[in-house]
């Protein structure tokens, strides 16, 4: 009997262990070992493809986790982002928080073309999409997770939802919370997420409304530091220069790390949506302040906030396809 309670013990284990690793959608299980018979090699050549993209482009790294965002928030996480106008599709790539911003096609398509070669019709674009976002974040010096798999492609685009989907800069915290909200995305997966930008760019058009009284009835924007509001001045003038870059995080704009936080704190967030998690409720302001002191307890909430948003809506079983290629769908 006690040896018969031990394998007991022992098997609920694995099953937990198991468990802790797989996703239930409305129609099945995401799990990391997905691939492991089908595609032994995926996550391989994901990481190698990636790996030279960041090395020849340190920034690629920022593009290629954003475009996990920007796709998981739109129809859930199914690769709708990567289509390109064709026929009945008119492509989220045209929307206003994507044109001329979203980045990094051309690493999944190289991705897309290696794995073809290795296992034909078989990894999706949307798995492609949620690996490539765990490795930029891995070779920027963030955490690693285990990334659930099985997700398949969309068939089609939605450009009215990703223009009222995706959480823009300039709104109010209530607003930005309610769109992670309607995405099953809490205030702590806002926060957490939010420490993506500790990489990357942002444009001038971005965050100008911050740096200018462009209303009468409007007052300067005291939540940003005024020295680095005059320094962002000097190229993000009143009119022109939309396009131009800036480092979303001063401090080290190419590792992943808490550094980001420690700039909200001192008033130096280069969006207004950064700054709103300070200064426009409590218990953001709190997360903040605790990422700030605690590197690991950040990386232990990105992590697990990442896996969650790439848990939103995937489709699974024989819904969607698999795209031969990531732009298009396979009957064009």
């Amino acid at each position: 009997m006690g040896q018969l309670k031990s394998y007991m013990i022992i098997f609920a284990l694995l099953a937990s262990a198991t468990l802790c690793f797989s996703h239930k959608t409305h129609s099945g299980f995401l799990y990391p070992q997905f691939y492991d018979h089908s595609c032994p090699r995926a996550q391989e050549i994901v990481n190698s493809v990636v790996a030279k993209a960041v090395f020849e482009e340190p920034r690629m790294a920022a593009s290629l986790v954003r475009l996990l965002f920007h796709d998981c928030f739109v129809q859930g996480c199914d690769a709708s982002l990567l289509l390109d106008n064709h026929g009945t599709i008119i492509s989220e790539k045209l929307s206003k928080p994507n044109k001329n911003s979203v980045r990094g096609f051309e690493v999944l398509d190289e991705i897309k073309v290696r794995l073809e070669e290795a296992c034909p019709l078989t990894v999706s674009c949307a798995d492609i999409v949620a690996l490539a976002a765990r490795d930029s974040t891995v070779l920027a010096g963030g955490p690693y997770w285990e990334v659930p798999l099985g997700r398949r492609d969309s068939l089609r685009a939605s450009l009215i939802g990703s223009n009222n989907n995706i959480p823009a800069p300039n709104l109010t915290f209530p607003q930005i919370l309610g769109k992670f909200n309607a995405v099953g995305l809490d205030l702590i997966d806002l926060v957490a997420l939010s420490g993506a930008h500790t990489i990357g760019n942002a444009r001038c058009t971005s965050f100008k409304q911050r740096l200018y009284n462009q209303n009468k009835n409007r007052k300067p924007d005291l939540s940003l530091n005024q020295a680095y509001a005059l320094e962002l001045r000097t190229r993000c003038p009143p009119s022109g220069g939309d396009n131009n870059l800036f480092f979303l995080d001063i401090s080290t704009p190419f590792k992943f790390d808490n550094s980001y936080y420690r700039n909200i704190l001192a008033f130096n967030g280069l969006l207004n949506s950064d700054e709103v998690l300070l200064t426009q409720n409590h218990a953001s302001m709190q997360l903040v302040k605790q990422y700030a002191e605690n590197n690991e307890l950040f990386f232990q909430h990105f992590a697990n906030s990442m896996i969650k948003m790439g848990n939103i809506s995937p489709l699974t079983g024989n819904q969607g396809e698999i795209r031969k290629v990531c732009r298009r769908v396979n009957h064009y």
